[in-house]
């Protein structure tokens, strides 16, 4: 039997919205893991306790859901005008990869605080909001952090509730600067709803969107669902599972992610897969009941291949940029029209987005998008792994 003794690494755990991650300060990563990308990948693994083939993640700090497989990494930045540069790995559960391609929104929101507390952020204010500069390094874009202080530290505890976060936290207000770059597609195949074809299932009306996250939006009513459906009516279903990552991959080939269909295989992350459907009423998973008053449509998307217990932060923007686009199937969902925010329901409740969208040289332009999200530190320490891991 091997002895091999264990290594000790700076980290934080914390909360970000609805969901959780490990993070850490650049420079505390072993000097392999900083300059070897290989390297960096197998140590995350095995922080996470990837890949697990039961499925749970025991032997790691991951919470075996898309939700809680996740690392942070942060350090300050090196480009002009930011704090940090922010870069986001979704963690594979059961398969030996981490897919790079993405940003997560929820945690976004818990990078600003981490920044300040780990010392990058300079000029602090006493009491007020501390704007922190966020260069997400994996999608090139900044992110605006509006977080509270209070006697010079960060504010973590408030009144602010989120639907999916069983306790109150300080809100911070996230602002996602130019989403979509100019240069960029706003919807890559240059339709505002395409009919995707996919062999053996058929054809759907899709609104395929890049801004805040790849997101293929389709229409409830189409896929035999209501738009009302939580958890456990998709995710138990391993059939309708594998029907929307079918669809998830030739949408990733329509909208230009991949050439081929195994590609979809390690690139999980990205695009993600949403249905709509106008406002009805529905009991959340907490039992609190959403009237169709009091939201503009409901919407479920899937994240790594199951449906989220809430939103996904990054589809959450793309779901307030696609409602404020009049003629998406998500503005019709909404009830079509002129808009600058939008309340949609999901499976844990409600959630309010908006987006600041102008028209240049005839050409759709996202200037920002925004919505308010909450971050606590967990714990922070060391985490353990084996010495031989990076190898």
């Amino acid at each position: 039997m091997s002895d091999t003794p264990q290594i000790k690494i700076p980290a934080t755990y914390m909360r970000g919205g609805t969901s959780k991650g490990i993070f850490f300060r650049i420079e505390d990563l072993p000097q392999q893991a900083r300059d070897n990308q290989a390297a960096k990948d197998k140590l995350l693994l095995r922080v996470i306790g990837s890949p697990d083939v039961y499925g749970k993640q025991i032997d790691g700090m991951g919470g075996a859901t898309s939700s809680t497989s996740k690392a942070v990494l942060v350090g300050k930045s090196s480009q002009p005008g930011h704090d940090v540069d922010y870069y986001f790995a979704q963690v594979s559960i059961d398969k030996p990869f981490i897919d790079w391609s993405g940003n997560c929104g929820n945690l976004s929101s818990a990078v600003g605080p981490f920044a300040i507390d780990s010392g990058y952020v300079d000029n602090l204010v006493e009491n007020g909001i501390q704007t922190v500069r966020v260069w997400q390094a994996n999608i090139k874009k900044t992110i605006l952090c509006h977080v509270p202080m209070k006697n010079g530290r960060v504010q973590e505890i408030g009144d602010y509730e989120i639907d999916g976060v069983t306790f109150r936290a300080a809100e911070i207000k996230l602002e996602f600067v130019a989403p979509v770059h100019p240069s960029e597609e706003l919807f890559p195949t240059g339709n505002l709803v395409d009919d995707l074809v996919v062999p053996e299932i058929g054809t759907f009306k899709a609104t395929m969107i890049t801004a805040g996250i790849p997101t293929i939006f389709l229409n409830a009513k189409d896929l035999g669902y209501n738009g009302t459906e939580l958890q456990e009516d998709i995710n138990s279903n391993k059939e309708a599972l594998a029907k929307f990552e079918l669809i998830r991959a030739y949408g990733a080939i329509k909208m230009g992610l991949i050439t081929e269909l195994k590609e979809a295989q390690t690139r999980q992350h990205t695009p993600k897969v949403a249905f709509v459907s106008e406002a009805k009423n529905y009991v959340a998973s907490s039992g609190k009941e959403i009237r169709s008053t009091d939201i503009d449509l409901n919407v479920r998307a899937l994240s790594m291949g199951q449906l989220h217990h809430a939103m996904m932060g990054t589809a959450s923007v793309a779901i307030g940029v696609a409602a404020c686009v009049p003629g998406t199937l998500v503005n019709l969902a909404a009830g079509g029209g002129k808009k600058n925010s939008v309340t949609f329901g999901h499976p844990s409740g409600t959630l309010k987005v908006g987006a600041a969208i102008v028209t240049k040289n005839g050409k759709i332009v996202v200037e920002k998008a925004s919505m308010s999200r909450s971050a606590r530190i967990i714990m922070e320490g060391y985490v353990h792994v084996p010495a031989d891991t990076m190898k």
